[in-house]
């Protein structure tokens, strides 16, 4: 069986994210409580569903930090098991929760918005290093779904680097490893012909691919991961993120993060990710 554990800050797209898995044909349970996990997974288990997606938040409330026990207690008999952390940032999860005029599940009455959202990153804090955290602070519904998409398809049991182009203009990532600034390259964005393209562009890879900066800075990070990335593995890491980040995220750090991928694909999984290339 293949168990989805999505979790995670309220706000930050835990709904998005287990509809993906319902459409994926996932049996989806929302807001299970912590304690209940292991007999549901049972029971499903024993009516053969193959696939299993969950949400558990911190309204499971102190039995919150018993989850990464119970989730390798699972991986011992044999379930496929990935958890998920979703995250943002204080002023988004406020800007959602003003939008959308919903009422934050922590609230009683008497605690700001601002109040909860800090009580349950503390409530939350046990699963830190338990699973693979996504930011959605800048993440349109549409890039959280193709995301999580990608991370079904990974293969189990190994560690998946993840390599990540941002924008510093919004922020460095909240779910990054390893952060590389590469905004002291040479920039395609004052080229009038290269502005509008992307990284992705056969222009602007042969751009880029011409700065000796640029090949210089692939090889010192690509070697600095490929020199470290065996401690990473015996630490039993399920995710290494690694953020490039440029001034815009569409240029530079885009082309690094897919040169570097294709540098390690062969070794390990890999998942590529442009945080801001994606319009809707």
């Amino acid at each position: 069986m293949l168990l989805v554990v999505i979790s995670g800050l309220s706000g930050s797209g835990k709904s998005v994210a287990l509809n993906v898995l319902e459409d994926a044909d996932f049996y989806c349970v929302d807001n299970l409580p912590a304690t209940l996990l292991s007999d549901t997974v049972e029971f499903l288990r024993a009516a053969a569903h193959s696939s299993l997606g969950v949400t558990i938040d911190a309204r499971s409330g102190a039995s919150l930090a018993e989850l990464p026990r119970v989730l390798g207690a699972l991986r011992g008999r044999g379930i496929d098991v990935r958890l998920v952390l979703l995250t943002a940032r204080d002023d988004t999860l406020v800007r959602r929760f003003s939008e959308t005029r919903r009422k934050h599940p922590l609230s009683d009455g008497t605690r700001t918005i601002e109040e909860c959202i800090a009580l349950e990153r503390g409530l939350m804090e046990p699963l830190a290093d338990a699973g693979h955290s996504i930011d959605t602070s800048e993440l349109s519904p549409h890039a959280l779904r193709a995301w999580i998409k990608d991370l079904l398809v990974v293969r189990a049991g190994k560690l998946t680097v993840v390599f990540e182009s941002f924008g510093f203009k919004d922020g460095i990532p909240l779910n990054a490893d390893l952060v590389f600034d590469v905004r002291h390259l040479p920039n395609p964005f004052y080229d009038p012909r290269l502005r509008p393209l992307t990284g992705l562009d056969t222009a602007v890879e042969r751009f880029l691919a011409e700065q000796p900066d640029v090949r210089a800075l692939l090889k010192d990070v690509g070697d600095f991961v490929e020199r470290w990335l065996p401690a990473y593995i015996r630490d039993n890491r399920a995710y290494l993120t690694v953020a490039l980040g440029c001034t815009g995220g569409r240029h530079r750090s885009v082309y690094l993060a897919e040169q570097l991928a294709a540098r390690f694909r062969a070794a390990v999984p890999v998942l590529v990710r442009h945080r801001h290339l994606h319009a809707a």
